[in-house]
C-alpha cells in the first residue's frame, strides 16, 4: 500500500466545515489515522485593497466543492473508510467512482501541482531556471484570460513562480500577476 491523494466532491460552501468534521473524527478514533493521514481545502492567498484602501489577505479556494484527502487504502477493508467519509453531511461521494466500488487516486502529478498552486510545496526549483526574466523583458502571455497580450515584466516573485507584468488592454496600462508558465520571452 501506498499513500496517494483522492478528491472528495462536497456541496460548496461546506469545504471547511467538512475538513474539521474528518479532523474530529480523525481524533475521535472513528476513522483510521492510519489510513487516511491528511485532509486538505486548497486555497490560495490574495492580497486585496478593501473599499477604505486598506490591504487584506483573503483565502480562495481552487476548487469550490471539492476537497483532497490523502490515504493509504488497504485492498480489504477500504470500504469501512470510505463510507465513514460519504456519511458525512455535505459530501457527494469521491470523485469518479460508484460507492460500490474501491475509489481511485488522482495522479501524482495533478496532486502536486494543486498542491503547489496552494503554497503546500514550493515549486521545483528547475522549473525557476528554465526561462530567466528580468525586469524590463518583453513578454507575451500565452495561456489563462490575457492570452496573446504583450508587456514588460515590472517585477519578480521568485518564491512563488510568478511575474508582475504591465500589459497595455485598451490603451491603458494594466498590472497583471501571472505564473512563469503563462508568459514567453520575446526575443528583440
Amino acid at each position: 500500500m501506498s499513500k496517494s491523494w483522492y478528491m472528495v466532491q462536497t456541496y460548496t460552501g461546506y469545504e471547511d466545515k467538512i475538513e474539521r468534521t474528518i479532523r474530529m473524527k480523525l481524533d475521535a478514533g472513528e476513522i483510521d489515522s492510519s489510513v487516511l493521514t491528511d485532509v486538505k481545502v486548497p486555497k490560495t492567498e490574495e492580497v486585496v485593497e478593501n473599499k477604505s484602501g486598506k490591504k487584506i489577505t483573503r483565502k480562495n479556494k481552487i476548487l469550490p466543492g471539492y476537497i483532497m484527502l490523502e490515504m493509504d487504502l488497504p485492498q480489504i477493508g477500504w470500504k469501512t473508510t470510505c463510507s465513514e467519509v460519504r456519511r458525512i453531511q455535505g459530501v457527494n461521494g469521491f470523485v469518479g467512482t460508484d460507492p460500490n466500488v474501491r475509489p481511485r487516486p488522482i495522479t501524482n502529478a495533478e496532486a502536486k501541482n494543486i498542491l503547489r498552486m496552494s503554497g503546500d510545496i514550493k515549486a521545483d526549483k528547475v522549473s525557476k531556471i528554465n526561462q530567466p526574466y528580468a525586469v524590463g523583458d518583453k513578454v507575451k502571455v500565452i495561456s489563462g484570460a490575457f492570452a496573446s497580450f504583450e508587456g514588460d515584466v515590472e517585477a519578480i516573485d521568485a518564491e512563488k513562480g510568478r511575474l508582475h507584468i504591465l500589459l497595455q488592454i485598451f490603451g491603458r496600462s494594466t498590472p497583471v500577476d501571472v505564473a512563469l508558465g503563462e508568459v514567453e520571452k520575446l526575443i528583440s
